[in-house]
């Protein structure tokens, strides 16, 4: 592989996702493209999210998409009837609109595109290259990576932000926004708020350069 394109949440905003993607060079067999989790909810096409990147997994050989909380609270309503409230604490009306879902998922007819389906239920906990560790929130310090939770991987904050431990290579991870990335030299957050009006950005690896729209 090549270069390493890394995009941090998106949450709902399709029209920046197309623009940054029409910002970068990517060789379509030999760089790789990652995302690192929260395609849906607070934005206002959620739906247009997931289909942009199923539209990117057919045009390029290598697309990683990671597993976010948003989509993990997601497959929990939509699979056993869980977190609604949750849901909807986080931003998510907007995405169960989009899929035709009201505040009750009982009506027997209602289902979501069978791709999407397939899309969210592929989603990564993790990836791991040989100089990175990709991850949507965070690890825990002093678990090997096959160790950590997942709660942990999904939604932990501040106990890894503040951490000093060396991981064994650096994080690259999202779910918390800054208004710029932070660049520390054990990890690289690259979730800037483009669904609170800051940038959606884009690490390109291993040039750390940063992309922004």
């Amino acid at each position: 592989m090549d270069r390493i394109y890394a995009i941090g949440d998106i949450h709902g905003c399709a029209t920046r996702l197309e623009a940054l993607i029409a910002r970068l060079d990517i060789d379509a067999r030999h760089d790789r493209l990652i995302f690192i989790g929260d395609y849906i909810d607070r934005g206002p096409d959620p739906r247009g999210v997931v289909d942009a990147i199923l539209d990117l997994r057919e045009r390029l050989d290598h697309v990683i998409c990671l597993l976010g909380n948003h989509e993990q609270m997601f497959l929990n309503y939509y699979l056993h009837d869980r977190d609604l409230e949750l849901i909807l604490d986080n931003g998510g009306s907007g995405t169960l609109a989009s899929y035709g879902l009201q505040r009750s998922r009982h009506d027997p007819s209602f289902r979501i595109p069978e791709q999407h389906l397939r899309f969210y239920q592929s989603l990564l906990p993790y990836f791991e290259t040989a100089d990175y560790i990709f991850v949507h929130a965070g690890l825990r310090s002093g678990i090997p990576l096959p160790e950590q939770d997942l709660e942990d991987l999904l939604w932990i904050r501040f106990e890894f932000i503040r951490s000093t431990h060396d991981f064994g290579k650096r994080v690259v991870f999202g779910h918390t926004p800054f208004s710029v990335p932070l660049v520390e030299f054990n990890k690289i957050g690259i979730d800037t708020g483009a669904v609170y009006g800051g940038p959606l950005t884009c690490l390109e690896l291993p040039a750390m350069i940063f992309h922004q729209v």
